[in-house]
C-alpha cells in the first residue's frame, strides 16, 4: 500500500509517500512551493499542477491529509484551507480516497503522546523510516508523519477488523 501524506500549505505543501505497514519506508518526500509574489489563484493553480503530477507519477492508494484543527492566524488558516481544497479536488477527480488526521492524532500515533514536540516527532519519523537524517524541510517531515500515522492506524487490530467487515460498494 502506498500512502501519500500531505501537510497542506500555500507557500509550502509538504508531501511524503510511504509504503509497507509492517516495515515502513519512504519512497519520496519533499515540498511543493509557490512564489509569494504570485496572486492567490496562480499559487493554487501551481499547487494543483504539481500535486497532479505527483499523484499521477506515484499513484498512491490513499492520501492522508492533516486536518486544519486550530489556527491563531486567520490569514494562514484561510490559505491552508485553500490548499486543502486543491488536494481534496484532485483526489476527488482521480478517485483517490482521503483520510484526515488532526495534529494530535499524528503525534499520538508517531510520538506516543498527543502533545509531542516537533523535534521528537521529526526524530521518530527518521527512526521509523530508517533515514540517515531528519527529512528537510519540516513540512516534508510532517507529511511523512501523517502518512505513517495512517499506516499505524491500518495496523491496529480494531481498524483491520472493521475494514475486513466493511461492506463492498454497491
Amino acid at each position: 500500500m502506498r500512502v501519500l501524506g500531505i501537510d497542506p500549505g500555500m507557500a509550502l505543501l509538504g508531501y511524503g509517500i510511504v509504503t509497507d505497514p509492517e516495515t515502513p519506508r519512504a519512497l519520496t518526500y519533499g515540498v511543493v512551493s509557490t512564489a509569494a509574489h504570485l496572486r492567490p489563484e496562480r499559487r493554487l493553480v501551481s499547487l494543483y499542477e504539481e500535486l497532479r503530477r505527483l499523484l499521477q507519477q506515484w499513484q498512491p492508494d490513499v492520501v492522508a491529509l492533516e486536518q486544519l484543527f486550530f489556527a491563531r492566524n486567520v490569514t494562514t488558516a484561510l490559505a491552508v484551507g485553500q490548499a486543502r481544497g486543491v488536494v481534496l479536488l484532485l483526489c476527488g477527480q482521480l478517485s483517490i480516497p482521503v483520510v484526515e488526521y488532526t495534529p494530535a492524532q499524528v503525534k499520538q500515533a508517531i510520538g506516543g503522546y498527543g502533545r509531542a514536540g516537533k523535534r521528537q516527532m521529526q526524530e521518530m519519523v527518521r527512526l521509523l523510516l530508517q533515514l540517515p537524517s531528519i527529512p528537510q524541510p519540516d513540512d516534508a517531515a510532517d507529511a511523512l508523519a501523517i502518512a505513517l500515522c495512517h499506516l499505524h492506524h491500518l495496523r491496529s487490530p480494531w481498524i483491520k477488523e472493521s475494514h475486513e467487515q466493511a461492506p463492498g460498494p454497491g
